[in-house]
């Protein structure tokens, strides 16, 4: 049976005095400020794929060569500690209640709220199918139902199956085992349509799954497509 959180208590738990999981701070919310502030600073991104960039460059080189299917792409933290160890509790541990920090936490990136306010439909990046029993809930939309509650849609965005990982595999290979994956709802294709849509997901990786979602929506008629998440893996150093 899938486990469909209680948002509400949810939400009134993430907002009690805690302890700080990063610092052990006491009291303090699941990640205290000072931990936010030093562990995901505003940082210079690519606008299209929110890889690190020099200040003042729009777009890193790959993006340049191969331009990726969105017109924006915003990541609150880079992939590395703390954050593996806090999104793991969440989506691996069932750990719903870090939904609402985590929530916070996008929404003070910058430029998050304002394609929040002009997007038309919020998309969770969905689970296949047995993902989705195994784990019984989907991370994307635990995200997106607090970022936009009255915008989400977990329904018109489909994963039609699951891939092997894919983390040792070249990005052109990754884009081919991606293809005919996902796919809009057959009978609200149209619901795309002309709108400026946000892609909601927690971790993003090479950028394969996220583009090949965008792709589907771009085919669809989208106007307008970004993708908003929590953490961006860096390339290696």
């Amino acid at each position: 049976m899938l486990h469909r959180p209680v948002t509400g208590l949810s939400a009134l738990l993430a907002r009690l005095p805690s302890q700080c999981a990063v610092c052990r701070a006491w009291p303090s919310r699941p990640v205290c400020d000072a931990c936010v502030a030093r562990f995901a600073p505003p940082a210079s991104r690519c606008a299209t794929c929110a890889l690190p960039v020099p200040a003042g460059v729009a777009r890193c080189g790959e993006c340049l060569r191969h331009p990726p299917p969105l017109d924006a792409c915003l990541a609150a933290c880079s992939y590395v500690w703390p954050w593996p160890e806090c999104i793991a509790a969440f989506k691996f541990r069932g750990e719903v209640g870090w939904a609402h920090p985590f929530a916070t936490l996008l929404r003070s990136t910058p430029w998050v709220e304002p394609a929040l306010d002009q997007s038309d439909l919020v998309l969770p990046m969905p689970l296949a199918p047995g993902r989705l029993r195994e784990r019984g809930f989907n991370q994307a939309l635990e995200l997106a139902r607090r970022l936009a509650p009255a915008k989400t849609d977990a329904t018109l965005l489909l994963r039609t199956r699951d891939t092997a990982a894919q983390h040792d595999l070249p990005r052109a290979e990754r884009l081919r085992n991606l293809r005919g994956v996902f796919a809009l709802e057959p009978l609200r294709a149209d619901a795309v349509k002309g709108r400026r849509i946000v892609l909601v997901d927690d971790v993003m990786t090479s950028g394969a799954s996220v583009f090949a979602a965008a792709e589907v929506l771009r085919a669809g008629g989208a106007a307008h497509i970004a993708v908003i998440v929590l953490a961006r893996t860096d390339p290696p150093q």
